[in-house]
């Protein structure tokens, strides 16, 4: 990916507690990411959330519950990302994914 110009957003909404294969989901898709030679990819964790069953997910101290929404978030070029989100299939059994056209302005260090 050159250090500016157009690109794809693919972002991966999932619960915290879903897995593959006794591991996070969201860390299966990281891994994936990087052996697929994308650009980079970030786990954000989300403090609440609700999603297809309308039930809300929160940090609140008062509340017991788990299993907060995460979004893998991974930007690199348009065909590559697009060849990525087809190979999720595999891993993927609900959740939401999303693509949006993004223009980068800085990639990489200042070094």
């Amino acid at each position: 990916m050159g250090p500016s110009g157009r690109a794809l957003r693919l972002t991966v909404y999932v619960g915290e507690d879903d897995v593959w294969h006794h591991r996070p989901l969201y860390d299966e898709i990281v891994r994936r990411a990087r052996n697929a030679g994308l650009a980079g990819a970030s786990v954000l964790r989300g403090i609440e959330g609700y999603g297809q069953r309308s039930l809300i997910h929160t940090t609140d101290l008062l509340s017991l519950s788990e299993d907060l929404p995460v979004a893998v978030v991974i930007v690199d070029e348009a065909e590559r990302v697009r060849a990525f989100a087809r190979d999720l299939d595999e891993v993927l059994d609900g959740g939401l994914v999303t693509l949006d056209e993004v223009e980068i302005l800085r990639y990489g260090s200042r070094r």
